[in-house]
């Protein structure tokens, strides 16, 4: 097989988060490979993590977009190995959730292998206001609109906002 280059990858490249819409599957690190040979596509995609309710979604939308563009055959796989990151989001996908209003998450890094450890407290790092850029931000709920982000307020222009969680 090839890996697709053009319009497969495209396509793909162009659908659109279900749960935020501002963000590509592409900007969001979610759209792992896009191999086409002749009219058949096979997309593996991530999801942010195991039990995401919008995978189906995501699949459907594939499926949709890449037929659409001439493909007759679409295979959509999902693979949870290595387990997605928010470092996987694109410099482009972090502009466009500060835009709006969104702040994206820090770096993480690299992290050993092996399980993911539970932290059961706020993590003390500083999360900048996407609206006026003030340091000095508190958390509000630990969970937001959706399971990956928290909510906050800006102590300097008092603004509610959403924090995209590292992970």
């Amino acid at each position: 097989m090839v890996t697709a280059t053009g319009t497969a990858r495209a396509a793909a490249a162009a659908v659109v988060d279900p749960e935020m819409p501002m963000l590509t599957l592409a900007d969001l690190g979610v759209l792992r490979d896009v191999t086409e040979l002749g009219d058949a596509v096979s997309v593996t995609i991530t999801p942010t993590y195991s039990g995401c309710p919008a995978v189906d979604v995501m699949r459907d939308d594939l499926r949709a977009a890449l037929t659409a563009a001439g493909f007759a055959r679409v295979e959509v796989r999902t693979v949870l190995s290595p387990p997605w990151s928010t470092d996987w989001i694109s410099d482009e996908g972090r502009r466009k959730l500060a835009d709006a209003g969104i702040a994206p998450p820090g770096r993480v890094g690299l992290r050993p292998a092996g399980p993911v450890p539970l932290t059961l407290t706020a993590p003390a790092d500083v999360v900048p206001c996407p609206r006026c850029g003030a340091p000095a931000t508190e958390e509000t709920s630990r969970f937001g609109p959706t399971a990956c982000t928290a909510l906050r307020r800006c102590r300097s222009c008092r603004e509610p906002f959403e924090h995209m969680k590292e992970l």
